[in-house]
């Protein structure tokens, strides 16, 4: 595949003149205020499970409207902590899976949280947090549910979610709250860079070749889903455009990178046609922390860096929350 984009001397210098709300830190600051009217009730059942050499529980805790959420926290196996601490954000379509599937940080002895995405687990990994949420028309998917207006999109709800996500890791004994960092690939990492943003005082973040960055260019740029949900949406509600990008200004990756504080890792791929490198950039280059760097796969489509990048991010954190 060749590549398509800019090419990587522009990539390195690309900033959007995107529109942002007036109220975008207001609307924000209303939705987490609303969310924390409801208990947090972060649960921690342990579960027995065939591995040795790391322990289980099944999380639930109150996310966006009090609705539960789902999650795991694996912890190395006769820890007493506090230990630092990794939460995971999934990409799109996925849910938390099983814990077996998600040992790489329990391994390196971190803390893992991951959190179920509401509604999600219709492909890839399984899940188990519905959305109670319903919404007017959209594509099927999940980008344009309630894209009408920022109130009722989708993705208040689970960026809500992943600020609680935080918020119910650092309720356990065994985490140290001063050293959690967020994590992800694609949909993820997009929700990591949000949640960095939210939360303030992370102790670093990780987004791979992230989703939701640069609405107007990647739906114009990416013929792939799920971007593709929103130009196929638009072909049929037709003179919403400016509505719709209007209600994605509140949650694109871009805002909320120039907001960004923690030490960041990010990642993007050359040949990535689902979350094109010129839309990675756009968040990179508008990151606000004095400590950013970018990893580039000159060769590699959305997988990214995969087990490549996961090696990177091992040595990187090591160094960002205190191992």
């Amino acid at each position: 595949m060749p590549h398509f984009d800019l090419p990587l001397e522009e990539l390195r210098r690309y900033r959007p003149e995107l529109s942002e709300a007036d109220d975008f830190d207001v609307f924000w600051e209303k939705t987490l205020s609303a969310a924390r009217e409801h208990d947090l009730n972060a649960r921690f059942e342990p579960v027995a499970t065939p591995l040795s050499t790391v322990e289980v529980f099944d999380v639930t805790y109150a996310g966006f409207g009090g609705h539960p959420v789902k999650g795991w926290l694996l912890v190395p196996a006769g820890a007493t902590g506090p230990l630092p601490t990794v939460v995971e954000f999934i990409g799109y379509g996925g849910g938390r899976g099983l814990p077996h599937q998600r040992l790489l940080w329990s391994a390196a002895g971190y803390a893992h949280f991951v959190m179920d995405t509401r509604g999600q687990a219709s492909s890839g990994s399984a899940g188990d947090t519905p959305d109670p949420v319903g919404s007017g028309p959209a594509h099927p998917g999940y980008l344009t549910r309630g894209i009408d207006d920022p109130h009722d999109y989708y993705y208040r709800r689970v960026f809500t979610d992943g600020v609680r996500a935080v918020e119910a890791a650092r309720s356990h004994p065994l985490v140290d709250s001063a050293r959690v960092a967020a994590v992800g690939g694609s949909q993820g990492g997009g929700i990591s860079i949000a949640v960095g943003a939210l939360v303030g005082d992370l102790a670093a973040i990780a987004p791979d070749v992230p989703f939701l960055c640069d609405f107007p260019r990647a739906v114009t740029l990416s013929d792939r889903l799920p971007y593709q949900e929103i130009a196929q949406y638009l072909r049929t509600r037709i003179g919403r455009d400016e509505r719709v990008f209007r209600t994605l200004s509140y949650f694109d990756g871009v805002h909320f990178a120039a907001r960004g504080r923690a030490p960041a890792l990010f990642s993007a791929a050359l040949e990535d046609e689902t979350c094109p490198p010129s839309t990675v950039f756009a968040a990179f280059n508008s990151y606000a922390g004095s400590e950013r760097s970018m990893e580039v796969y000159s060769f590699n489509d959305h997988e990214g860096g995969g087990p490549y990048q996961e090696d990177v991010q091992l040595r990187w954190l090591a160094g960002h929350l205190g191992k």
